[in-house]
């Protein structure tokens, strides 16, 4: 479990492709303190399970459904990613409860650049405009925001400048694509209400 609250703008050093599979090498001098293997660590928003470390660097194995559903397999080396540890239970709740289990990818629609931030308009998957509400939660590329105004296919964030400064969020362009994941709650809760009789 994260928080959405990144922690440092890592790169990708190397990129092995197996067939539908893929070994990634991330630098990443803070996550890799105390990474071991069998550690998770958010990657762009997706949790990913150490294999190795090796300095600042860390490998780990992407299988189908991660390279189906998120931007990982995409990316190349010298990519920047945002990478998160996950929550400790005495840790506090900056952002909001967080999987790593990314939901699809959306695509950077537009970008409005404000006096100190930037209204920025995502595309939405098919079918996860369910899950937004304005003022709720979403996570983009791992990074916990409030969803400004939620529409069928698009919603739009606010990001301040320290996300700007210290997520890959503050370079992505429009066409750009960026992984999301819905509030885990709001799809409990669809699920607990379909299943009333």
């Amino acid at each position: 479990m994260f928080t959405g609250i990144v922690e440092e703008l890592g790169e990708i050093v190397a990129i092995e492709h197996h067939g539908d599979s893929a070994v990634l090498a991330v630098r990443g001098p803070l996550v890799t303190k105390d990474a071991v293997h069998g550690a998770s660590i958010a990657v762009s928003g997706v949790c990913l399970t150490v294999v190795d470390v090796k300095g600042e660097v860390f490998t780990a194995d992407a299988v189908k459904e991660t390279l189906d559903r998120s931007s990982l397999g995409g990316l190349g080396p010298g990519a920047k990613v945002n990478l998160e540890r996950p929550l400790r239970l005495s840790d506090r709740l900056g952002g909001h409860l967080v999987q790593g289990h990314v939901d699809g990818v959306g695509e950077i629609v537009s970008r409005e650049p404000g006096e100190r931030w930037d209204v920025v308009t995502v595309s939405l998957p098919p079918g996860l405009s369910r899950y937004l509400v304005g003022k709720g939660s979403i996570t983009v590329d791992g990074v916990s925001l409030t969803v400004v105004e939620a529409g069928g296919d698009r919603f739009s964030v606010a990001l301040i400048p320290t996300t700007l400064s210290l997520t890959t969020l503050g370079h992505k362009k429009p066409g750009d694509p960026v992984n999301l994941e819905v509030d885990v709650v709001a799809k409990y809760v669809e699920r607990m209400i379909g299943d009333r009789p």
